[in-house]
């Protein structure tokens, strides 16, 4: 036999007949070019030809097959035994669910599965295209590696759809031919490469969720210096609530968001949060019990998120957005304690999946989580400013001490100088007021700044006499210094020590033709009913009436502020404030001008 390095060398051509490749005239074609050695035959006779078939023949010394790739994976027959493995190869690789190809170093396809044969015209045509450099990349390392053996290993890429609605994941290893190939025909070990397709858009819109979810729960934590620097504690908690608003709407597309807090004391769920909630929604009184309080109050006793899917059939289920089908709430975790719950609701029936709750809880932890970050901020500074008061009491206390022991020394030696004498008591007299305010500062919101100065020199305002108070607070000193300073200026005050007796209060004299209330002031943190209870139904009952909010060092633990602040709330004033701050709001929000212009 003679062999290819040889002058005369005529290459044996097997040309296998059938599917697309039709016998007729073929075989003649290609001995009518000269050069060749051509044998023709049929598809069932390759089994008589070689075991291996197509794969066997170049142990026939056939040196250029042409054939079907059809024909590979045709269904064996009596005479084709020799095909009946590839052909339950390819059935193989038809069957299963991800997609597999086989394409020749140049980027031209040669077989398909059924998978990979139903993707578009363009992801198919990525596909190829990758192979093709995955096959540039194996040639270079097979150059690279001639000497020492050439290891066949793998590429992974990731193509995407032209709209990327889909995302795959392609893996191309090198398809070597049978040794007795490489050895009989002097051809490369690779000349095609076989690539599997996984379709991983599930996984990746779930990783781009997860992403999305850490990148908001990063916004919702991130309190820079500066920032905090700048805004006070009712613009933080505003920036905060939106925030959740919006970060909620894009992570899980609802028509209504609800965030409760549990009050320690009670028990109850603080609602502190809403969007698209009506307000007599708003009012329902919820506690953290598994019975009788709505899936709120199941979640935020037991920990265990809720899916609903038709809110119609639920007996759990309370009032909540108008129209809706379908809810999903879970529970809001701040390491292992519960602490509130977080709700969303959908017109759709079955809106919510089991991923979405998922979702949800991932997102509930960073809610959690910021919420406490701006609890810690404001009783940082409640501390701050107590300690920072308490150690400049300390400190100035020593030098006003020498200052008196001075004074007094002067004071007994200006016994015949009166002018000298009245100078001293004007020093002792300055230094017991220091000592008075310091106290007042350090005592921290139990107080009101320049109270007792106020007390000493009460007189009667014109524009506020007759004017009728409601003044709500838990703290009897509080309550008692607004009481006497608006009674000296000529108010009408009633005085309440918790939520409920003011809301109580408020809910009689609407009844009442005369002595209603021309304005309420009301402490935020009370036992029973809070700040923004009181200030709901002042405006329930009455919609114009002012309501002026306290609180102590900015505390709000169930953000009223931000919640009245959106509904009309005339003012918050942060304990310990001055009497001539209360008693501008006071004027302002009875609508009394400061300083009314002099008419001629």
């Amino acid at each position: 036999m003679t062999t290819p390095s040889e002058p005369n060398h005529r290459p044996r051509v097997l040309v296998v007949t059938g599917g697309r490749v039709k016998g007729d005239g073929l075989a003649d074609a290609v001995s009518a070019g000269g050069g060749f050695d051509v044998r023709q035959v049929d598809a069932s006779e390759l089994a008589a030809l070689s075991p291996r078939g197509v794969f066997g023949a170049s142990s026939q010394g056939y040196e250029i097959v042409v054939v079907d790739a059809g024909e590979l994976a045709a269904p064996p027959t009596a005479h084709g035994a020799g095909l009946i493995a590839d052909h339950e190869a390819a059935a193989a690789l038809s069957s299963i669910g991800e997609g597999v190809c086989i394409c020749t170093f140049d980027g031209v396809l040669v077989w398909a599965n059924d998978r990979f044969k139903s993707f578009d015209d363009q992801t198919r045509a990525r596909i190829t295209a990758v192979c093709r450099r995955a096959a540039v990349q194996f040639e270079e390392q097979m150059l690279a590696q001639e000497a020492a053996g050439f290891s066949f290993g793998s590429q992974k890429y990731e193509v995407a759809s032209p709209d990327e609605s889909r995302f795959y994941e392609v893996v191309v290893a090198p398809v070597r031919p049978p040794n007795d190939a490489v050895l009989a025909m002097s051809v490369s070990p690779v000349d095609r490469v076989a690539a599997v397709v996984w379709d991983v858009t599930h996984s990746r819109r779930v990783q781009q969720k997860m992403d999305a979810i850490d990148r908001a729960g990063g916004e919702l934590v991130r309190l820079d210096a500066e920032s905090v620097r700048k805004k006070h504690v009712t613009e933080r908690l505003k920036v905060m609530e939106e925030k959740i608003i919006k970060f909620s709407h894009e992570l899980l597309h609802f028509d209504h968001l609800a965030i409760r807090l549990i009050d320690e004391r009670t028990g109850k769920l603080e609602l502190v949060i809403a969007s698209g909630l009506p307000p007599e929604a708003m009012e329902v009184e919820l506690f953290a019990q598994k019975e009788g309080n709505g899936i709120m109050g199941y979640v935020a006793a037991t920990g265990r998120s809720y899916l609903c899917a038709d809110v119609t059939k639920d007996r759990r289920y309370v009032m909540g957005l108008h129209g809706a089908r379908s809810s999903l709430t879970v529970p809001l975790r701040l390491h292992d304690k519960i602490i509130g719950a977080f709700n969303v609701e959908s017109e759709n029936l079955a809106a919510f999946t089991e991923e979405d709750r998922q979702f949800a809880e991932i997102f509930a932890n960073h809610i959690a989580l910021a919420l406490h970050i701006l609890d810690l901020l404001v009783v940082e500074r409640a501390a701050t400013g107590e300690t920072v008061t308490g150690t400049v009491q300390g400190e100035i206390n020593e030098p006003l001490e020498d200052i008196v022991k001075h004074a007094n020394w002067l004071k007994n030696a200006a016994a015949t100088d009166p002018a000298l004498r009245e100078h001293v008591e004007r020093i002792l007299s300055d230094v017991t007021a220091i000592k008075s305010k310091v106290k007042e500062a350090a005592s921290g919101p139990q107080n009101i700044l320049g109270a007792e100065k106020a007390l000493a020199d009460l007189t009667i305002d014109p524009r506020l006499a007759g004017r009728h108070v409601l003044v709500a607070d838990d703290e009897p000193k509080i309550r008692q210094i607004i009481r006497d300073i608006l009674r000296g200026k000529g108010c009408r005050v009633t005085v309440c020590s918790n939520g409920q007796a003011a809301i109580d209060e408020l809910e009689a004299a609407a009844k009442r033709s005369t002595g209603k209330f021309d304005l309420v002031i009301s402490d935020i943190k009370m036992p029973d009913k809070n700040g923004y209870e009181v200030f709901a139904a002042a405006r329930r009952l009455e919609e114009k009436l002012p309501v002026v909010l306290m609180t102590g060092f900015g505390y709000d633990p169930h953000h009223s502020i931000v919640r009245a602040s959106q509904e009309g709330l005339q003012c918050v004033l942060f304990k310990p404030f001055q009497v001539e701050r209360l008693m501008e709001e006071v004027r302002k929000a009875m609508g009394i001008v400061q300083n009314p212009p002099v008419t001629a």
